[in-house]
């Protein structure tokens, strides 16, 4: 598959692969000055790139395990959901979760893009629904004897 991209600046990086077995493509931070990012706060870093996404997939911005578990920081909405027909910049709203400030420089691995299909659905109003073992258990219910 191919994803058309587009560098809204010079210093704009393309996505990479860690491997060639990675799910995720990581995104970089395109930024002119470091960003500083406060404790408990949010920060919009720009990755200064847009992509055509096809129709039929949708990319789904996931956190960089490492930055997470070590820095700290991870996307804000914690899955980021890019659809098809947006043609805008990739900005990362990364959020700190310590009670540090932490700094994110230019080039920095900020988050990954899987590229996912998706199923077009209709929603069909009705009064019943299909009979489960599960039925309506709710958060907990289920593995209990």
């Amino acid at each position: 598959m191919i994803i058309r991209v587009r560098k809204l600046t010079k210093s704009a990086i393309l996505p990479t692969r860690g491997s060639r077995e990675a799910a995720g493509y990581d995104l970089y931070a395109d930024l002119s000055d470091d960003a500083v990012i406060a404790p408990h706060t949010t920060r919009m870093i720009d990755t200064g790139l847009s992509m055509e996404i096809p129709e039929g997939y949708f990319g789904a911005i996931f956190a960089r395990s490492g930055l997470a578990s070590k820095e700290g920081l991870r996307p804000a909405n914690c899955v980021g959901v890019v659809d098809a027909d947006y043609r805008g910049p990739f900005l990362i709203a990364l959020h700190n979760d310590t009670d540090e400030v932490r700094v994110v420089k230019h080039g920095e691995r900020i988050a990954q893009l899987v590229v996912i299909p998706y199923l077009d659905v209709s929603f069909e109003l009705t009064d019943t629904l299909s009979e489960t073992e599960r039925g309506a258990g709710g958060f907990g219910s289920t593995g209990k004897n």
